[in-house]
């Protein structure tokens, strides 16, 4: 089977040959290994079961000084610190008069369909994943400040439909020039939850966003692609609505956070939902010895892979203050059954 087959396969709920995964790497954790092994060759380890794309830059920024950009949207960022720090949003007040929205043509960029197709056609057998990058919820309170944005939820719920009516016809268009590349899915990012539950509450999720989602993902299907979509914290009080509204697959399942034990959503939705990730990046890889990881790793890929329906994963990419050893141990255990 091609690696393509198997994560189809796999997202269709059928039991695998192998349990697909993903080991991404942030702030330069990658490099660390880099300098244990003395070399990159361990790089080749790594099975490209799943490759992203773009077919458009959804987070293109422009350069203002040495520690900030400009957004696409208008806001002001700093650069410098850890996580990025939203200096200044584009709109001071509720209120798109005089603003002029970002239309497709904001998020093209010269050569990017380009490399897209360059990247396919150097990894024939993988899965090609089309990135859209952060979503509604994220979108538009950053236009305004999270702060202002939650006060603009009671405060002008008007204001908080077009914000979210605007966003939604640009993503519709933004699916539709991505789906112009031969992908089989395409990931969203919006992070909904926070550690103990849902940021807007479930009540206020399902009236604000999962119409307009409901849409987004209904284009996706009609374009004969997967939906995916990242969201961090706890969403387990919305699963039922995720599953009604399309969600092929919920990418992060972040386990420490509030009803996200990755085993107790697998018995009680893994039959209509594909979990991708699992592994806690806020707990077990940061904390846990080399040997728990290891263990954890593979009780994740025997129990979570019953009947398809999980592609293995940090719940976050590989951060900074991963201890070393536990990097090599990831790296070891999630190729250790994968060798082509």
């Amino acid at each position: 089977m091609k690696l393509r087959d198997i994560v189809l396969e796999s997202l269709h709920h059928h039991s695998v040959p192998q349990v697909p995964y993903t080991l991404y790497f942030e702030d330069d954790t990658d490099l660390r290994l880099d300098e244990y092994y003395g070399s990159t060759t361990w790089r080749q380890r790594l099975v490209p079961y799943i490759v992203g794309v773009q077919a458009v830059d959804t987070d293109p920024h422009t350069v203002i000084d040495d520690v900030r950009k400009r957004d696409a949207y208008g806001g002001i960022w700093r650069f410098d610190r850890r996580p990025w720090h939203l200096e200044k949003p584009a709109l001071d007040k509720p209120s798109f008069e005089g603003y002029a929205f970002p239309t497709p043509e904001n998020f093209k960029r010269p050569g990017l369909v380009e490399q897209a197709h360059q990247r396919i056609a150097e990894n024939p057998d993988s899965f090609i994943l089309g990135n859209l990058g952060w979503g509604l919820f994220e979108r538009s309170w950053i236009m305004r400040g999270f702060e202002n944005f939650m006060e603009d939820v009671t405060q002008n719920p008007d204001f908080v439909d077009e914000s979210l009516d605007r966003m939604t016809d640009l993503y519709l268009q933004l699916v539709d020039l991505t789906c112009e590349l031969p992908v089989d899915g395409i990931l969203f990012g919006d992070d909904w939850g926070e550690q103990r539950g849902i940021i807007l509450g479930p009540k206020r999720w399902r009236q604000l966003l999962k119409p307009r989602w409901g849409k987004i993902y209904a284009r996706v299907h009609q374009h004969g692609r997967i939906v995916m979509h990242h969201s961090c914290g706890s969403v387990a009080d919305i699963m039922p609505d995720i599953i009604e509204i399309g969600v092929d697959v919920l990418e992060s399942a972040q386990p420490e956070a509030a009803g996200m034990n990755p085993y107790e959503l697998k018995k009680k939705w893994g039959d209509k939902i594909s979990f991708w990730g699992c592994l806690g990046s806020q707990s077990i890889i940061p904390f846990g010895t080399p040997e728990q990881l290891k263990a954890e790793v593979r009780r994740l890929r025997k129990e979570m892979s019953v009947n398809g329906g999980y592609i293995l994963s940090p719940a976050k990419p590989l951060q900074l203050e991963t201890p070393l050893e536990n990097a090599v141990a990831m790296l070891d255990v999630f190729t250790e059954a994968y060798a082509l």
